[in-house]
Protein backbone atom coordinates (compact mmCIF):
# COMPACT_ATOMS: atom_id res chain seq x y z
CA UNK A 1 0.00 0.00 0.00
CA UNK A 2 1.54 3.32 -1.06
CA UNK A 3 1.33 6.55 0.85
CA UNK A 4 -0.99 9.11 -0.69
CA UNK A 5 0.26 11.92 1.55
CA UNK A 6 4.04 11.50 1.51
CA UNK A 7 6.70 10.58 -1.02
CA UNK A 8 8.48 8.42 1.57
CA UNK A 9 7.45 4.99 2.81
CA UNK A 10 6.24 4.53 6.37
CA UNK A 11 6.45 1.43 8.58
CA UNK A 12 4.51 1.14 11.83
CA UNK A 13 5.86 -1.25 14.47
CA UNK A 14 3.40 -2.57 17.05
CA UNK A 15 4.78 -4.76 19.87
CA UNK A 16 2.01 -6.91 21.34
CA UNK A 17 1.50 -9.76 23.78
CA UNK A 18 -2.03 -10.95 24.48
CA UNK A 19 -3.64 -7.79 23.08
CA UNK A 20 -6.33 -9.40 20.92
CA UNK A 21 -9.09 -7.46 22.64
CA UNK A 22 -7.37 -4.11 22.03
CA UNK A 23 -6.20 -4.54 18.44
CA UNK A 24 -9.54 -3.77 16.73
CA UNK A 25 -9.45 -0.29 18.25
CA UNK A 26 -5.72 0.21 17.64
CA UNK A 27 -5.78 -0.88 14.01
CA UNK A 28 -8.90 1.19 13.31
CA UNK A 29 -6.85 4.32 14.02
CA UNK A 30 -4.00 3.43 11.64
CA UNK A 31 -4.06 5.47 8.41
CA UNK A 32 -4.73 3.53 5.23
CA UNK A 33 -1.76 5.24 3.58
CA UNK A 34 0.75 3.57 5.90
CA UNK A 35 2.91 1.35 3.71
CA UNK A 36 3.70 -1.38 6.21
CA UNK A 37 2.43 -2.55 9.60
CA UNK A 38 4.64 -4.93 11.59
CA UNK A 39 3.17 -6.75 14.57
CA UNK A 40 5.87 -8.05 16.90
CA UNK A 41 4.17 -10.87 18.77
CA UNK A 42 5.59 -11.69 22.18
CA UNK A 43 4.45 -15.33 21.93
CA UNK A 44 0.85 -14.49 22.79
CA UNK A 45 -1.43 -17.17 24.20
CA UNK A 46 -4.59 -15.50 22.90
CA UNK A 47 -5.68 -14.69 19.32
CA UNK A 48 -3.46 -11.62 18.93
CA UNK A 49 -1.91 -12.73 15.64
CA UNK A 50 -5.12 -14.04 14.08
CA UNK A 51 -7.03 -10.89 14.99
CA UNK A 52 -4.29 -8.64 13.65
CA UNK A 53 -4.04 -10.51 10.35
CA UNK A 54 -7.79 -10.30 9.88
CA UNK A 55 -7.84 -6.57 10.62
CA UNK A 56 -4.89 -5.58 8.43
CA UNK A 57 -4.42 -7.42 5.11
CA UNK A 58 -0.76 -7.51 4.23
CA UNK A 59 0.29 -7.34 7.88
CA UNK A 60 3.80 -8.59 8.61
CA UNK A 61 4.19 -10.65 11.78
CA UNK A 62 7.50 -10.98 13.61
CA UNK A 63 7.61 -13.55 16.39
CA UNK A 64 9.70 -12.14 19.22
CA UNK A 65 12.74 -14.24 20.07
CA UNK A 66 13.59 -12.45 23.34
CA UNK A 67 11.57 -10.82 26.08
CA UNK A 68 10.51 -7.29 26.97
CA UNK A 69 9.25 -4.24 25.11
CA UNK A 70 12.72 -3.05 24.21
CA UNK A 71 13.59 -6.35 22.61
CA UNK A 72 10.27 -6.46 20.74
CA UNK A 73 10.78 -3.00 19.29
CA UNK A 74 14.38 -3.72 18.32
CA UNK A 75 13.31 -6.84 16.41
CA UNK A 76 10.47 -4.95 14.75
CA UNK A 77 12.75 -2.10 13.71
CA UNK A 78 15.20 -4.56 12.18
CA UNK A 79 12.41 -6.05 10.06
CA UNK A 80 10.98 -2.70 8.87
CA UNK A 81 11.44 -1.76 5.23
CA UNK A 82 10.07 1.81 5.30
CA UNK A 83 12.05 5.05 5.09
CA UNK A 84 10.35 6.15 8.31
CA UNK A 85 9.60 3.94 11.32
CA UNK A 86 6.81 4.77 13.77
CA UNK A 87 6.42 2.94 17.09
CA UNK A 88 3.02 2.70 18.77
CA UNK A 89 1.51 0.61 21.57
CA UNK A 90 -1.01 -2.20 21.19
CA UNK A 91 -3.09 -1.36 24.27
CA UNK A 92 -5.04 1.54 22.76
CA UNK A 93 -3.09 4.27 24.57
CA UNK A 94 -1.53 5.72 21.41
CA UNK A 95 -3.70 7.09 18.61
CA UNK A 96 -2.66 6.06 15.11
CA UNK A 97 -4.38 9.13 13.69
CA UNK A 98 -1.49 11.16 15.12
CA UNK A 99 1.02 9.40 12.87
CA UNK A 100 0.58 12.09 10.23
CA UNK A 101 1.98 14.69 12.65
CA UNK A 102 5.06 12.59 13.39
CA UNK A 103 5.77 11.89 9.73
CA UNK A 104 5.22 15.55 8.87
CA UNK A 105 7.80 16.60 11.47
CA UNK A 106 10.32 14.23 9.90
CA UNK A 107 9.66 15.28 6.31
CA UNK A 108 10.01 18.91 7.39
CA UNK A 109 13.56 18.34 8.59
CA UNK A 110 13.61 16.45 11.88
CA UNK A 111 15.64 13.26 12.27
CA UNK A 112 13.68 12.03 15.29
CA UNK A 113 10.11 12.94 16.26
CA UNK A 114 9.18 12.24 19.87
CA UNK A 115 5.72 12.42 21.33
CA UNK A 116 5.03 14.66 24.29
CA UNK A 117 2.05 14.74 26.59
CA UNK A 118 3.21 18.02 28.14
CA UNK A 119 3.29 20.50 25.27
CA UNK A 120 0.24 22.34 23.90
CA UNK A 121 -2.03 19.86 22.16
CA UNK A 122 -0.78 16.92 24.22
CA UNK A 123 -2.24 15.28 27.31
CA UNK A 124 -2.95 12.02 29.10
CA UNK A 125 -6.00 10.19 30.38
CA UNK A 126 -3.84 7.57 32.03
CA UNK A 127 -0.71 8.82 33.77
CA UNK A 128 -0.87 8.94 37.56
CA UNK A 129 0.45 11.80 39.66
CA UNK A 130 3.31 9.63 40.92
CA UNK A 131 4.35 8.55 37.43
CA UNK A 132 4.05 12.11 36.15
CA UNK A 133 6.30 13.46 38.90
CA UNK A 134 8.82 10.71 38.28
CA UNK A 135 8.78 11.36 34.55
CA UNK A 136 9.31 15.07 35.06
CA UNK A 137 12.23 14.43 37.42
CA UNK A 138 13.88 12.03 34.98
CA UNK A 139 13.27 14.48 32.15
CA UNK A 140 14.93 17.27 34.13
CA UNK A 141 17.97 15.10 34.88
CA UNK A 142 18.30 14.19 31.20
CA UNK A 143 18.05 17.82 30.13
CA UNK A 144 20.73 18.83 32.61
CA UNK A 145 23.13 16.05 31.63
CA UNK A 146 22.64 16.15 27.87
CA UNK A 147 21.69 19.75 27.14
CA UNK A 148 18.32 18.72 25.74
CA UNK A 149 14.99 20.53 26.06
CA UNK A 150 12.70 17.56 26.39
CA UNK A 151 9.33 17.89 28.10
CA UNK A 152 8.41 14.18 28.22
CA UNK A 153 11.17 11.59 28.47
CA UNK A 154 9.20 8.42 29.23
CA UNK A 155 6.66 8.19 26.43
CA UNK A 156 6.54 5.43 23.86
CA UNK A 157 5.16 7.24 20.82
CA UNK A 158 8.09 8.12 18.58
CA UNK A 159 9.10 8.10 14.92
CA UNK A 160 12.43 8.38 13.15
CA UNK A 161 14.19 7.92 9.83
CA UNK A 162 15.21 4.27 9.46
CA UNK A 163 18.69 5.36 8.34
CA UNK A 164 19.41 6.39 11.93
CA UNK A 165 18.97 2.89 13.36
CA UNK A 166 22.70 2.29 13.25
CA UNK A 167 23.55 5.34 15.33
CA UNK A 168 20.78 4.56 17.85
CA UNK A 169 22.29 1.08 18.24
CA UNK A 170 19.47 -0.11 20.50
CA UNK A 171 20.48 -2.79 22.97
CA UNK A 172 18.05 -2.93 25.89
CA UNK A 173 15.07 -5.15 26.65
CA UNK A 174 12.72 -3.19 28.88
CA UNK A 175 10.55 -0.07 29.05
CA UNK A 176 13.71 2.04 29.26
CA UNK A 177 14.07 1.76 25.49
CA UNK A 178 12.26 5.09 24.99
CA UNK A 179 14.81 6.82 27.22
CA UNK A 180 17.70 5.09 25.47
CA UNK A 181 16.43 6.26 22.09
CA UNK A 182 15.99 9.84 23.29
CA UNK A 183 19.43 9.99 24.88
CA UNK A 184 21.30 8.39 22.00
CA UNK A 185 19.49 10.54 19.46
CA UNK A 186 20.65 13.61 21.38
CA UNK A 187 24.22 12.34 21.77
CA UNK A 188 24.39 11.61 18.04
CA UNK A 189 23.39 15.17 17.22
CA UNK A 190 20.12 14.24 15.53
CA UNK A 191 17.60 17.00 14.99
CA UNK A 192 14.80 16.20 17.42
CA UNK A 193 11.31 17.67 17.36
CA UNK A 194 8.63 17.06 19.96
CA UNK A 195 5.14 16.34 18.64
CA UNK A 196 2.03 16.84 20.82
CA UNK A 197 0.31 13.57 21.60
CA UNK A 198 -2.69 12.64 23.74
CA UNK A 199 -2.32 9.39 25.64
CA UNK A 200 -5.47 7.34 26.17
CA UNK A 201 -6.09 4.81 28.92
CA UNK A 202 -5.46 1.14 28.20
CA UNK A 203 -8.73 -0.34 26.95
CA UNK A 204 -8.47 -3.95 28.16
CA UNK A 205 -6.01 -5.79 30.35
CA UNK A 206 -3.38 -4.66 32.82
CA UNK A 207 -0.11 -2.90 32.06
CA UNK A 208 3.21 -4.57 32.88
CA UNK A 209 4.70 -1.17 33.75
CA UNK A 210 5.97 -0.87 37.34
CA UNK A 211 6.61 2.76 38.23
CA UNK A 212 9.41 2.28 40.77
CA UNK A 213 11.19 -0.66 39.15
CA UNK A 214 11.05 0.78 35.64
CA UNK A 215 11.82 4.29 36.88
CA UNK A 216 15.06 3.00 38.40
CA UNK A 217 15.94 1.25 35.15
CA UNK A 218 15.39 4.53 33.31
CA UNK A 219 17.62 6.39 35.78
CA UNK A 220 20.38 3.80 35.42
CA UNK A 221 20.13 4.14 31.64
CA UNK A 222 20.47 7.93 31.83
CA UNK A 223 23.56 7.71 34.04
CA UNK A 224 25.17 4.83 32.16
CA UNK A 225 24.82 6.58 28.81
CA UNK A 226 26.51 9.65 30.27
CA UNK A 227 29.67 7.61 30.71
CA UNK A 228 29.67 6.40 27.12
CA UNK A 229 31.60 8.21 24.40
CA UNK A 230 29.53 11.06 23.01
CA UNK A 231 29.18 12.17 19.40
CA UNK A 232 29.33 15.76 18.13
CA UNK A 233 25.88 17.31 18.54
CA UNK A 234 23.89 19.64 16.36
CA UNK A 235 21.33 22.03 17.79
CA UNK A 236 17.99 20.45 18.72
CA UNK A 237 14.66 21.58 17.36
CA UNK A 238 11.49 21.26 19.42
CA UNK A 239 7.91 22.47 19.24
Amino acid sequence: MSSVLFTVSVSVVVPAMNEAANLPHVFATLPEWVDEVILVDGNSTDDTVAVAEKLRPGLRVVTQTGRGKGNALTEGFAAAKGDIIVMIDADGSTDGREIVAFVTALTEGADFAKGSRYIPGGGSDDISRTRSLGNRALTMITNRLYGTRYTDLCYGYNAFWARHLEVLNLDCDGFEIETLMNVRAAKAGLVIREVPSHERSRIHGVSNLHAVRDGLRVLRTILRERRRTTSPRREHASV
